[in-house]
């Protein structure tokens, strides 16, 4: 049985990773208000610019963009995995990367190579361990995400699919659904699908006037709406990390104070004992004399 000095020292070395962790669980909530809030004030932009993106996809059906042109399936495909710079989040690393590999595998069973772009520390050093090629990186991006840190690495696949040489381009993240349910995702970004990019209209088609024409027109707004979905996907995935972070560090605050308690009972056992053992050779001392 360790003696009441060790155990006077494990329980003073769990008060002190308590207080780290309710530390970090109290910056987790007030980082994760914020996201929600970038989160739900992004969305709705989105969803309209997915909207006008679908109705000029419609509207014009005899120009084609390079975006929604499927190039051969033969070819290499790009991924844009989008992780977190740091750990301490629970499985949410974990989940994206689990499905983002069975991906992979899939795709290497048909043939087919891959290339990524990593966006977060966690993706970067998972795709230099599994060997998967990575054309451009971003990490550090604080707590607020940029579309200026964003564009440089991104259009590296989005030139490379312009240019025909890539089959597709995925989209991996974890969607924040709520505080506590985060959804991994792994999405077709490249080639677009006039179906894929809203629900099928059942009533008038739309058409428009296009200033100064309509190539010039759509080239500029899909560009926009693929930039548009990679920092929605940014975004969401700093929500669902600091939610996740947040549940992480209130169960090992929960779970700290158990041990906590536990080691107070055997600790007040083990004094107890010694007490009760010196009181007992007293007696006998006693006795004896």
């Amino acid at each position: 049985m360790p003696s009441s000095k060790e155990i006077r020292g494990k329980i003073k070395s769990f008060e002190n990773t308590k207080k780290i962790t309710k530390a970090m669980e109290m910056v987790s909530v007030s980082k994760m208000r914020k996201a929600q809030e970038r989160v739900r004030a992004a969305r709705p932009y989105s969803d309209k610019l997915r909207s006008l993106a679908s109705n000029l996809s419609q509207a014009t059906p005899d120009y084609k963009h390079a975006f929604m042109v499927a190039n051969e399936a033969s070819k290499p495909a790009g991924f844009i995995i989008v992780t977190t710079d740091k750990g301490l989040c629970g499985g949410l690393n974990t989940n994206l990367l689990r499905i983002v590999t069975a991906k992979l595998k899939d795709l290497e069973g048909q043939g087919v190579k891959s290339q990524a772009v990593a966006i977060g520390n966690k993706g970067y050093g998972f795709l230099n361990r599994i060997g998967v090629p990575v054309v451009s990186h971003v990490t550090q991006m604080g707590d607020k995400p940029s579309l200026d840190k964003l564009i440089g690495p991104v259009k590296v696949l989005l030139d490379a699919y312009a240019a025909g040489e890539l089959s597709a381009v995925y989209l991996c993240y974890t969607r924040f659904i709520n505080t506590m349910k985060q959804e991994p995702m792994v999405q077709q970004l490249l080639p677009l699908a006039s179906d894929a990019l809203s629900e099928k209209q059942t009533g008038p088609s739309w058409d428009y006037l296009y200033e100064p024409d309509a190539e010039s027109v759509i080239d500029a707004l899909l560009l926009r709406y693929v930039e548009a979905l990679v920092y929605q996907s940014v975004a969401d995935n700093m929500a669902s990390e600091h939610s996740a972070r947040m549940v992480a560090m209130k169960s090992a605050t929960d779970n700290a104070g158990n041990v906590i308690s536990e080691l107070k009972l055997i600790y007040n056992r083990t004094r107890q004992a010694a007490i009760t053992k010196e009181l007992s050779e007293i007696v006998a001392g006693a006795a004896a004399v």
